[in-house]
């Protein structure tokens, strides 16, 4: 038996961090996953466990990083990590870090954002991903289950019709996803928080204000705007499930139905992806 890949280390290490530099506090809540890959095969080969960093050791320092570096932003702070281990051990080789960031919105009190005081942003979970050996990286930043909706603007029809095709055409129907992006970085911006929020804005702008033909055409268009708005960006990725929300017959009820009262089903539902690179 030969032991063809393997990776270890530490999942579900949360932290929040609480940058105090005055009365204005920032709040970074993160669940990291840690991986190291190197000289490690002898741990599984045998009892050798001479090389093998603790996996709590692996949480106890991600925890001491985050208190060295309160106020770097998620990227950042990944890059640290990675660092960290490749320059402490010699026997690392590659460190893969995973980040999920729990999202705090600041608390509006008499009309303006209060200094320490947040309430639950639940649209969609940052995530960040970085890779790292001691010759190259590769980071991404995204977002998991960023759920949005338009109620018209949207169609399908001119598809292909045969024995197995039940569904109506439309050209007019709500158009509902939880959306699943990432984007790979090739250059360092401004501010990580600012530029992840304008691909942001690029893809919703064109979600909100132009006719969708498709799931497939409305995600290239996005991914396009995208890469135009934040030129740091190399590439991204976006999955997208259609979520169906089926017209009700009121017929029966002596009622007509003029897209007003629907369904809502996401089982099973559409599922549409694509990539876009310069």
């Amino acid at each position: 038996m030969q032991l063809a890949k393997f990776t270890y280390g530490k999942g579900r290490v949360r932290v929040m961090r609480v940058q105090r530099d005055g009365p204005r506090h920032e709040v970074r809540e993160l669940n990291t996953k840690v991986l190291l890959e190197g000289v490690f095969a002898d741990s599984f080969l045998s009892e050798d466990n001479s090389k093998v960093i603790a996996t709590d050791s692996i949480k106890n320092i991600v925890n001491m990083l985050a208190r060295d570096h309160v106020g770097l932003d998620t990227e950042n702070f990944l890059g640290v990590v990675a660092s960290y281990f490749l320059e402490r051990y010699s026997q690392v080789e590659k460190v893969n870090v995973t980040a999920l960031e729990t999202k705090w919105r600041r608390l509006d009190v008499a009309g303006a954002a209060h200094d320490h005081a947040f309430t639950l942003d639940s649209n969609g979970q940052p995530v960040t991903r970085l890779t790292a050996t001691r010759t190259a990286r590769q980071l991404s930043s995204g977002v998991e289950g960023f759920t949005f909706l338009k109620t018209t603007e949207s169609g399908w029809v001119g598809y292909v019709m045969d024995e197995a095709t039940t569904l109506p055409e439309t050209r007019d129907r709500i158009f509902s996803t939880s959306m699943n992006a990432s984007w790979i970085w090739r250059g360092t911006p401004e501010h990580y928080l600012a530029a992840n929020a304008k691909v942001l804005s690029a893809m919703m702008e064109v979600f909100a204000t132009t006719y969708s033909p498709s799931v497939q055409n409305s995600l290239y268009l996005m991914g396009s705007a995208a890469l135009e708005a934040v030129p740091e960006i190399s590439e991204i990725s976006v999955a997208c499930p259609n979520k169906h929300y089926i017209p009700l017959n009121m017929a029966p009820f002596g009622r007509d139905n003029p897209n007003a009262v629907f369904m809502p089903t996401d089982e099973p539902h559409g599922q549409i992806e694509c990539t876009l690179t310069r």
